[in-house]
């Protein structure tokens, strides 16, 4: 459902639309018949497009609206007029969102006063900022919020999330997150690992989750001095059965229980010709199986894919959904701000009451691991009498029909591995 608010002034006439809380629209036209006359229209699709924080956002909506505190972005045009009508760039503190309409330019001010830059001192344009952003506000809860057209509908879990100013991170029983080994919280990040030899940290959540669909997005960055293939070894998403449990598989312990998906920077396996790293692989394990570092867990993995996460200028996103016991992977690393398939398998069973977390480590080469943000989401969708069925609680993780080599499976437990 859309909300749109229009305004008409002596010269102007704005909209301002919100598009089921993913998108937002804002369209600014002079009036027709003046010599300047112009159009300008943008819009922030928050689902496609995860952004920071919602103060990053409310800063670049509303200064884009005529209302500009000091440091935030502006919205400029390309140098010159542009008698086509078409868009300028939405500019933030560090550079443009986005740019709509034929590229003219890199990002700049006119030499002298716009249309634009003389509409946003207009007290009435700051009076239409602060009504966009108390319906901003007004829709910046946890309510639910559309994934696809017939698909589910997402609700933020706040209990299961983190993000800046990073509150409820501590020791004390209030807190939501506890950090372990040396992992550090800093103002704009959380940092896992630093560009040290030999360091490891976590990050684990203290509720246990007992939600049967849902959806983890993680932001994070891993960056250091390192050369090529002279760096490592990545980070860990975890849903397990066990906390703060330190241990050799990216800082966690071996032969867990539940869901592992992994990042690895270093290639550790010789003569790695099939694929190229960093890689995303993912693991589900009932306890019995090690994770063989010197296979890179080739053997143990559900499936995977390259991704060049490190030393990149943009922000770098996964997301782990797992809905109907269906498992999927997937990534924005490319600038594009759109989700890449990376892994998808279907029979994947998964007990609840588990516990979210991320671990890091470094040996003899290193980097930092830095994770901006977690947001979990719970996944609502209509299920059949069948479905309820099918999909009844699960004591133990397992995936259906999933065979793996012989010397990595316990004798005492092999069943569980290969179900029907």
């Amino acid at each position: 459902m859309a909300v749109t608010i229009v305004k008409k002034r002596m010269f102007y006439r704005f909209k301002f639309t919100i598009e089921c809380r993913n998108k937002l629209r804002i369209s600014i036209t002079s009036r027709p018949g003046e010599a300047w006359d112009k159009s300008r229209e943008g819009s922030l699709d928050i689902r496609q497009r995860p952004l920071p924080g919602l103060a990053r956002q409310l800063l670049l909506v509303s200064q884009s609206v005529g209302y500009s505190p000091a440091g935030a972005g502006t919205l400029q045009e390309p140098m010159g007029d542009r008698a086509d009508g078409s868009a300028g760039q939405w500019v933030g503190p560090r550079g443009g969102l986005f740019d709509e309409g034929p590229a003219v330019g890199k990002m700049a001010a006119a030499s002298r006063p716009s249309w634009w830059q003389r509409w946003r001192r207009r007290a009435w344009a700051r009076d239409g900022a602060k009504l966009l952003l108390f319906l901003l506000l007004l829709g910046s809860g946890p309510g639910p919020r559309h994934v696809r057209a017939g698909q589910a509908v997402e609700y933020l879990k706040r209990e299961h999330s983190l993000s800046k100013p990073y509150q409820g991170v501590g020791t004390s029983s209030s807190s939501l997150w506890n950090l372990m080994g040396n992992a550090m919280v800093m103002t704009q990040y959380i940092r896992l690992t630093p560009d040290m030899q030999s360091k490891q940290g976590a990050l684990w959540n203290r509720v246990p989750c007992f939600l049967k669909d849902w959806e983890l997005q993680v932001h994070f960055k891993i960056h250091g001095q390192g050369k090529k293939n002279l760096h490592g070894d990545g980070l860990a998403i975890w849903y397990t059965k066990d906390r703060m449990q330190p241990g050799p598989v990216f800082g966690n312990m071996d032969k867990f229980v539940g869901l592992g998906v992994f990042v690895d920077t270093y290639p550790n396996e010789e003569k790695q010709h099939e694929r190229v790293f960093p890689y995303i692989s993912a693991m589900v394990n009932n306890g019995s199986l090690s994770y063989d570092h010197e296979r890179d867990g080739r053997p143990t993995e559900l499936g995977g894919c390259t991704a060049i996460v490190r030393n990149i200028r943009y922000d770098t996103f996964l997301v782990i959904r797992y809905v109907k016991r269906h498992l999927t992977i997937m990534m924005d690393i490319d600038g594009k701000h759109e989700w890449r398939d990376c892994i998808e398998m279907p029979g994947v069973r998964l007990p609840r009451g588990y516990y979210f977390g991320t671990s890091s480590i470094t040996g003899d080469l290193s980097d930092n691991h830095d994770v901006i943000s977690l947001k979990l989401f719970e996944l609502t969708g209509v299920r059949t009498p069948e479905e309820e069925k099918l999909h009844r609680d699960v004591f133990l993780p397992s995936v259906d029909n999933l065979k793996l080599p012989e010397s990595c499976l316990s004798p005492v437990i092999t069943s569980t591995w290969v179900t029907s």
